[in-house]
């Protein structure tokens, strides 16, 4: 498939043959000849395609040494193409499947994420007394690579580190690894990452992960395979029954995983499955900033839409329809038509006909031309109604992947104008679907009820300023000991005129603004950012009717603590009032504090780049030195605008609003003239 054994059955045809296209034939042949003293090392197309001789491999190759007392043996090697990250394979040629192998006693399973791992974990398995499932991940298939060191052997059940590092553990095997190294290019030195390739899945190296864990107190686990019962969830299940580990570390663990989902046939549905560079960024950012204590005893898992939503980068081409445009374009510009990526190893194709000719009407799905490979004629289709406009190649061409073979010009306006639409209809009449569908149906004639008009929860204006932004959100517990302590003192001091605790955690946001300038800019309508020493900030209000207001504190860095708390309550009663402000904040304070609400994940909508959700204080369990105590804590969610800020900013301006609580004091007249 990959030309990996290209011509070895000529030159070697007393040791290479090639076998039927029949897993459980090919399964039970390797099981009878390596029963019979031989060392066969067979391949499967895929290892997708493993499951038909599924019974060979569980049944008689996994356990037929240990039922026969060991007089029986199998060292035989199955080695197949592994996992996804190469678009078009979909359900049978893109699966890491690895947790499914390693739940039968017997087996040893080993993917490597280097050519000279390849090589050496292959002698190791070939030299073995016992069957081996060595996975392949594909890209090492294509890659080259030349050593000019020997290529030594490596033991099964052996780690290897490749980084060294202080602030948290990294585990990650196959495909994953590259995801990871590109991960740490992007975090630099900012965050000391103990980045470690398991490589052996069954053995695995448990002391190398202990003892990394054990320096870091963190753990961040990189899988491809699904989440349910996988290698991923062994690993954290296991460091987190080692009382004397678990009592050491100060953040809960992370999986990053493909989650319950297919792998989907459209190269965008790949990607979006699989775990990405930003997602494991996120989550050592995510590991890291729980710095001082542990909210939950649970093991935590990223399944890619968590903490934050992922950014999937990846071609243009990819799409189905292989159609590239700007997110938002206007009605009558052109779109490129390009070769899309059709499939593993496929690079380029020949165009072997022109569908459609300058000048015709394009419908939806139309068909526009038809490439040729070496596997099959592929229709290219339209994603856009218009008109055609020019073909910019020729019948008979060799065209690569991701090439421009000409342009439509559309005739539709664009989402963004279509939302917008449906939101204002919405708004002015009966209740419609929020984006209309390209034929609405009628109503059935028997449907005579009513129905009454409904507002929308967000204003039509809303919506469409949060179709720009480019969401990420992350949280942090934060100790509520020090703002109970300074409520107590004001109402010994003051009686029941106290400010609230709203108030003094405004105060605290502040305060961290000040020193976090990225949280004081403004995103505006043409996406220019701006900012100002001078802000202001924005406190959400909830009015009658399920309506939201945003009451704006103006100049807030700029009042003492008498002057804060006196315009906090006025401008809050105002917004009560009806007072619409012109709204002008960089972030927004909002909770849901007194219906009991935890924590959740706020929007933000433009020009505001920021947005804190409080949630209201409970208990939990935090590391005290070497134990942990019970103590009451409010969570911080705070969601932010990707175009202006990015992951490792917004944990530190978090980190500095939970240092501003959990250090808070009523500020005095003589502190205050000490700070300025």
């Amino acid at each position: 498939m990959f030309r990996l054994t290209q011509k070895l059955s000529t030159e070697f045809s007393k040791q290479v043959f090639n076998s039927p296209l029949a897993e459980s034939t090919i399964l039970g042949v390797a099981c009878g000849l390596a029963a019979y003293g031989k060392r066969p090392v067979f391949e499967l197309q895929f290892i997708d395609f493993i499951y038909p001789g599924f019974n060979q491999l569980v049944t008689n190759i996994s356990n037929l040494r240990w039922r026969s007392f060991g007089n029986w043996k199998c060292p035989a090697v199955i080695y197949a193409p592994y996992g996804a990250y190469l678009p078009g394979g979909s359900l049978w040629h893109s699966q890491a499947n690895e947790s499914a192998l390693a739940h039968y006693p017997g087996l040893n399973i080993v993917i490597p994420s280097t050519p000279a791992d390849a090589a050496g974990l292959l002698w190791t398995a070939m030299h073995g007394e016992d069957p081996v499932i060595f996975l392949i991940p594909k890209h090492l298939l294509w890659a080259e690579h030349e050593y000019t060191e020997p290529i030594r052997a490596v033991p099964l059940g052996e780690a290897h580190m490749l980084r060294s590092g202080s602030d948290v553990t990294l585990v990650a095997w196959g495909n994953t690894m590259e995801k990871s190294l590109e991960a740490l290019e992007k975090i630099g030195d900012k965050i000391r990452v103990e980045l470690i390739d398991l490589r052996s899945i069954v053995p695995w190296d448990k002391a190398t992960i202990e003892e990394s864990v054990r320096k870091t107190r963190r753990l961040v686990v990189v899988q491809e395979d699904t989440e349910n019962c996988s290698v991923g969830q062994m690993l954290i299940s296991h460091v987190a029954s080692k009382t004397e580990l678990w009592n050491e570390m100060i953040s809960p663990p992370i999986l990053v995983s493909k989650a319950n989902v297919m792998i989907g046939y459209n190269p965008i549905y790949e990607y979006s499955a699989l775990p990405d560079v930003e997602q494991i960024i996120a989550a050592v950012e995510r590991s890291v900033a729980t710095r001082h204590e542990r909210t939950a005893v649970a093991a935590g898992a990223d399944r890619g839409h968590m903490s934050r939503e992922p950014e999937i980068v990846m071609p243009e081409s990819a799409a189905r329809g292989a159609l590239t445009s700007p997110a938002t374009p206007e009605a009558g510009q052109k779109r490129s038509i390009t070769v899309p990526v059709m499939g593993e190893g496929i690079r380029n194709a020949k165009v072997v006909s022109l569908l459609k000719n300058p000048g015709d009407t394009i419908s939806h799905d139309d068909e526009l031309c038809e490439v040729e490979t070496d596997k099959a004629v592929y229709p290219i289709q339209s994603s856009f109604a218009g008109v055609m406009s020019e073909w910019k190649t020729k019948v008979g061409d060799t065209v690569e992947i991701g090439q421009e073979l000409g342009t439509i010009i559309t005739g539709e306006p664009s989402f963004a104008d279509q939302f917008q639409e449906a939101a204002e209809e919405s708004a002015g009449g009966a209740v419609e679907a929020a984006v209309p569908s390209r034929k609405q149906p009628e109503i059935a004639p028997e449907d005579r009820r009513r129905y009454s008009k409904i507002e929308p929860a967000l204003s039509p204006t809303i919506t469409r300023k949060l179709l720009q932004v480019i969401p990420a959100n992350l949280q942090i517990d934060a100790r509520w000991d020090a703002i109970c302590k300074s409520r107590d003192t004001a109402k010994r001091k003051n009686g029941k005129q106290v400010p609230s605790p709203s108030v003094m955690i405004a105060w605290a946001v502040v305060r961290a603004m000040e020193k976090h300038p990225h949280f004081r800019r403004l995103i505006l309508e043409d996406e220019r950012i701006v900012e100002n020493d001078n802000f202001d900030l924005g406190i959400a209000v909830a009015l009658e009717g399920d309506r939201l207001a945003t009451a704006v504190i103006v100049d807030a860095n700029t009042k003492n603590w008498g002057e804060f708390v006196k315009t906090y309550n006025e401008t809050v009663d105002a917004t009560r009032g009806g007072r619409v402000d012109a709204m002008n904040a960089p972030v927004v304070i909002t909770s849901l504090g007194a219906f009991g609400v935890k924590a959740g994940a706020p929007i933000v909508v433009p020009p505001s780049v920021g947005t804190l959700f409080v949630g209201t204080a409970h208990r939990e369990l935090i590391p005290n030195g070497k134990k942990n105590e019970s103590a009451e804590v409010i969570t911080l969610s705070l969601t932010f605008d990707h175009r202006v800020v990015n992951g490792a900013r917004a944990a530190g301006f978090a980190n500095e609003i939970k240092k501003e609580i959990e250090g808070f004091k009523i500020p005095t007249a003589k502190a205050e003239a000490m700070a300025t």
